[in-house]
């Protein structure tokens, strides 16, 4: 059944009809039902013979990565289903602007943008693209799609917490009251740094009347602004970038302190323990109190994933289970999971799984307006569009996430 799978797969990633998504989700469900079947052909050679035949390791890994590009493939559809029209054909308010933007865009005509101008001379593109930007890096960010996001309209965002509330007790009718400790606030500071892309364009393709230089604009930058930011929401260093939630100390779980994230430990180094596998993944599930575990969600990539969908629990029952739609989400145990190919693959002491409730754990601050500076002359006969924005991001709660670590 593989080598039926994999040809319709290839064709159908390349090019993929949007009334083809029905089709593509429905054998993305056959590949699961036979990739547990292989599944558990392993299972049983490794309870019988303590090894498995390389044929079937072979298969499983096969299946393995064709239901990993369904799921690229589905995500993709999903995604261009989304988009919607920047102004759906409707005038709006912002009309004038937006013509005097897409004149600029086209042929860098400035006077009718003055009140949209910058020192160094860039101009803000309309709140229609800028919406659409964000848009569009919400439905392909898998940080975004999870993590709280605040906008502002200042550079750096302060938030307070509290860390403990004032100490309380039960006391007689008549008792001396003693003075209680008063409850400890903490500032988080979010600074928002700029991140960039520069799409290049011929006067040709510009000049062309049918072209939509927001739509353009947005399609051209949101992938790359998707892609360097959820880099650095995981691991970036909080140096002219987001502070990512794997750059923060951490220490065992049963020694958990605020500013540190909470780990639980597999027992095998590089690897799930042999016995329990599943073990690790009950332990950090219950790792996170009630309030954060209600809406919490899994975070790995799709290597991790790979090696999670192969574990059962104590009835035989996989963990892992596929979506119930095209553009839902997998889960493990019972929980969604959101793949994020930057985060570490398997390895000794890696932290290649995270389990939190991300929109309490994780802030995203975007400072208001999106920036664009014409360049004509850098790159002839090319036209770079510089395009800005400036973004932030870090732990807002370290309690709401926790980190699977894969040693002892």
């Amino acid at each position: 059944m593989t080598k039926s799978i994999e040809p319709r797969l290839e064709t159908k990633v390349a090019a993929l009809p949007a009334g083809d998504v029905d089709a593509l989700f429905a054998d993305f469900m056959t590949a699961f039902e036979e990739f547990k079947s292989t599944n558990d052909q392993r299972l049983g050679e490794l309870e019988k013979r303590g090894s498995a035949d390389t044929l079937l390791e072979g298969k499983l890994d096969r299946l393995n990565a064709v239901l990993d590009g369904y799921k690229s493939a589905l995500d993709k559809a999903a995604v261009d289903k989304a988009r919607p029209a920047l102004d759906g054909g409707r005038a709006v308010a912002s009309d004038e602007y937006k013509d005097a933007f897409s004149a600029y865009v086209k042929r860098g005509e400035e006077k009718a943008l003055s009140v949209g101008s910058n020192p160094d001379g860039g101009y803000l593109v309309p709140g229609e693209t800028e919406t659409e930007i964000t848009k569009l890096l919400t439905a392909i960010s898998p940080m975004r799609s999870i993590c709280g996001v605040r906008q502002v309209s200042s550079s750096v965002y302060k938030k307070p917490i509290t860390v403990t509330g004032p100490q309380v007790g039960w006391v007689g009718e008549t008792a001396a009251r003693t003075q209680t400790n008063s409850q400890v606030i903490d500032e988080l500071t979010f600074p928002t740094t700029e991140l960039y892309a520069m799409p290049a364009a011929t006067q040709a393709f510009l000049d062309d009347a049918a072209v939509d230089v927001g739509q353009w604009i947005a399609e051209e930058v949101n992938a790359a602004f998707a892609e360097q930011e959820t880099t650095a929401f995981i691991l970036g260093d909080g140096v002219n970038k987001p502070s990512g939630f794997l750059d923060a100390d951490t220490v065992d779980e049963a020694s958990w302190a605020w500013e540190k994230l909470g780990t639980i430990s597999t027992g095998a180094d590089g690897g799930f323990d042999a016995t329990d596998p599943a073990d690790a993944l009950v332990d950090l599930v219950y790792a996170l109190k009630a309030g954060y575990r209600q809406n919490a969600t899994w975070l790995m990539n799709r290597r991790t994933q790979g090696a999670v969908r192969k574990l059962k629990d104590a009835e035989g029952n996989y963990l892992w289970q596929p979506a119930a739609s095209p553009d839902g989400r997998a889960s493990l145990m019972g929980f969604s999971l959101v793949e994020a190919e930057d985060m570490p693959d398997i390895g000794v002491d890696s932290l290649s799984v995270a389990f939190g409730d991300f929109r309490r754990g994780y802030l995203i601050v975007d400072r208001q307006g999106v920036n664009i500076l014409r360049d004509p002359y850098s790159a002839k006969p090319y036209v770079l569009f510089y395009t800005t924005k400036r973004v932030g991001g870090g732990i807002s709660d370290f309690d709401a996430i926790k980190l699977l670590k894969f040693g002892e």
